[in-house]
């Protein structure tokens, strides 16, 4: 009998034993490509010697040393690092354990940064609905996914949002992409003006949607008015980028590819590559000089900040995402699965979207191409479709809720950056098989 406190208590889930390049394999040897990271992580792999070799070498020397007492060369080497390929502005790192950690200590040094500057009446929040930015009570306050805040909503942080850039819903056919993407911005700027222009503190977005929404791009324009907003009235623009960043679209910042530079951003999972947990959270040397030159102390800490093993595995895959020609290879590969995605599913009656950037792509799953009526949840295709691509040898990552937390189905893909063509080919034939078999089993496709 197993003493693990499960996920799910009613699935029976098989051992991984062995990771292997772009495949994990279990305990009876059957093989499965990752074709989504486990949740967008393992961007090089499960087997990265380099990485391997860096915590190995740092537990050489030291494996913990509290920040409250020490600093450490893992640490600072790895800060250096990421703020070399930082948007512009951006000059502190504050290395956390994951993108919980990190999106909890960008709302409350957005707090903390108002409070010291005099502006104590800034306490508010708005992210926008359908984002997910983890799953403290903090983080959780601020995402948008209704189904995932309603267990927990009596405990939530008053926060409000506003709709999301999800030009495949939203955009109105008299509109083009730039003229949806302006009206979606300024439902920020109402939504500072309701709420008082001198109470909100930060507007969080992810510049691109991840796991609830089904990889959203921002539309063109719309990141660079949100932060003309951001501006006018005095408000942090917090980025989001611990699923979307790290490399996942082909850029080490996903906001790079929009030409905005945001006042935070949070970053984790392929942050960390699955080789250990980190997160980071930096922000721009404005927000550090009032704390430097005020209270001096940033109130707030986790045990494990900083941690010199975690910060090692950190620097080796930041090493490794900025070396010549691995972004231009990231983005090369993502349009090859654009295309394959596109010519094996583009026209089939039941999936009215693909999107995404680099190796971060998505399959928003409807129940007529042509109305964008959704599936029923009660059929729960999106669970299927995990279940299926797993039996047949693929990981990937469908939800439910893409619209509005209770309806929409997607297939989220975010395989690690080192696959080639075979493996491009693999996802999409045994993809093609889940989607479509789930659907026969659900009465919904019937040829």
């Amino acid at each position: 009998m197993s003493h693990i406190f499960p996920r799910n208590t009613r699935i029976s889930l098989p051992k991984a034993v062995k990771g292997d390049g772009c495949y994990l394999i279990d305990e009876t040897g059957k093989r499965y490509l990752d074709a989504s990271g486990g949740a967008a992580v393992s961007c090089l792999g499960h087997s990265n010697e380099k990485v391997i070799q860096a915590i190995k070498d740092q537990l050489d020397k030291v494996a913990f040393a509290h920040t409250g007492f020490f600093t450490s060369d893992a640490a600072e080497v790895l800060a250096d690092k990421l703020i070399a390929q930082a948007p512009e502005g951006i000059n502190r790192v504050y290395l956390v354990s994951g993108g919980s950690e990190a999106v909890e200590s960008a709302i409350k040094l957005a707090r903390q940064y108002y409070v010291e500057k005099g502006e104590s009446e800034r306490t508010h929040v708005i992210a926008r609905w359908q984002s997910y930015h983890g799953n403290t009570l903090g983080a959780l306050s601020a995402g948008g996914n209704k189904w995932r805040r309603e267990m927990f909503g009596p405990l939530l942080i008053e926060m409000s949002h506003i709709d999301p850039c999800y030009a495949y819903r939203h955009q109105r056919d008299d509109e083009t992409l730039e003229e949806y993407g302006l009206r979606a911005a300024n439902l920020l700027e109402d939504e500072i003006l309701r709420v008082g222009p001198e109470k909100v503190a930060a507007f969080f977005a992810e510049p691109v949607v991840g796991a609830t929404m089904g990889v959203v791009p921002a539309v063109p324009g719309y990141l660079k008015r949100i932060r003309e907003i951001c501006d006018k009235y005095g408000v942090l623009l917090v980025f989001d980028e611990v699923m979307c960043g790290m490399g996942r679209t082909g850029h080490v910042f996903a906001c790079h590819e929009d030409g905005v530079a945001p006042d935070i951003i949070t970053i984790a999972k392929g942050l960390g590559a699955g080789y250990q947990p980190l997160g980071a959270m930096l922000c721009s040397e404005a927000i550090y000089s009032v704390i430097a030159q005020g209270s001096g102390f940033f109130q707030h800490g986790h045990t494990y900040m900083g941690h010199p093993a975690a910060a090692a595995a950190g620097s080796a895959v930041v090493d490794q995402i900025t070396e010549p020609g691995r972004m231009e290879h990231v983005r090369a590969m993502g349009e090859k699965l654009q295309a394959a995605l596109e010519q094996a599913l583009g026209q089939h009656p039941n999936v009215g979207d693909i999107r995404g950037r680099g190796l971060f792509r998505g399959l928003e799953l409807v129940q007529d191409r042509e109305t964008k009526e959704p599936l029923d949840p009660a059929l729960k295709i999106n669970a299927k479709i995990k279940s299926l691509a797993k039996e047949a040898g693929l990981i990937c990552y469908p939800m439910g809720g893409t619209i509005d937390g209770k309806r929409g189905d997607h297939v989220l893909l975010a395989p690690p950056f080192i696959i080639d063509d075979s493996h491009v080919a693999e996802i999409v034939e045994k993809l093609s098989y889940a989607i479509n078999e789930s659907l026969r089993q659900a009465g919904v496709l019937t040829s």
